[in-house]
């Protein structure tokens, strides 16, 4: 997990993901890929949530729930999900093999540099709704 979150720190580095550019481009990606259960504000109201086997977190009080700190690898892990071993009743998507599955690019990236790329920059509109 460690190598995982060294790698896409450097990644983010390398291509020079501002925040602010990410934090439109992750609300965008939000709203398509998680607005649907965690609600459009991150409170864990969407649409879908009634129907999910589990509670649907609250995604706006990460930071508050970790001694006001934003817990950054941690939501990168959660969100990639490719190293995590499923657990019954888990209705969380495994965004990393989703992403890199659909994966697009025009300047030569691979499959994986465009998944983390997305979930870099879901973790960081995600880092920016912290209450």
């Amino acid at each position: 997990m460690k190598m995982t979150v060294l790698v896409t720190a450097i990644f983010a580095n390398l291509l020079g993901v501002q925040s602010v550019a990410a934090e439109s481009t992750g609300q965008s990606e939000y709203m398509i890929a998680c607005a649907g259960c965690h609600g459009e504000s991150g409170k864990g109201d969407g649409r879908l949530a009634e129907l999910l086997k589990i509670g649907t977190p609250d995604l706006t009080g990460l930071a508050t729930r970790n001694e006001g700190r934003f817990p950054f690898e941690y939501t990168v892990f959660m969100i990639d999900r490719r190293n995590v071993i499923p657990v019954h009743g888990n209705d969380m998507p495994v965004w990393g093999d989703r992403f890199q599955a659909s994966a697009t690019s025009e300047r030569g990236e691979t499959a994986e540099m465009v998944a983390r790329g997305r979930i870099l920059s879901l973790v960081y509109y995600l880092q920016s709704i912290q209450q």
